[in-house]
């Protein structure tokens, strides 16, 4: 690999850039998997509830609603607790 193209991908700012992405790219797929689960178990969910898991950026927080997709039985139920 040319020096200029090597020194572009171990750059500090471009390694930083790429775990963000990782690391946003993460947090997508875990909101669209706790939606997928409610749609998958047949349980409707409403535009306020999906904006509402789609905004949230906290990895933790849509681990716990996407375990509790599995069991609840109304949408709203994932917020409870």
């Amino acid at each position: 690999m040319p020096r200029r193209i090597r020194y572009f991908f171990d750059n500090p700012v471009a390694v930083q850039v790429r775990e963000e992405g990782r690391v946003e790219g993460r947090i997508q797929e875990r909101a669209r998997m706790t939606l997928r689960i409610l749609e998958w178990r047949d349980i409707p969910v409403c535009f306020a509830l999906r904006e509402r898991v789609l905004d949230c950026w906290d990895l933790d927080q849509l681990e716990v609603w996407a375990r509790r997709a599995l069991s609840v039985e109304r949408a709203e139920e994932l917020f409870s607790g």
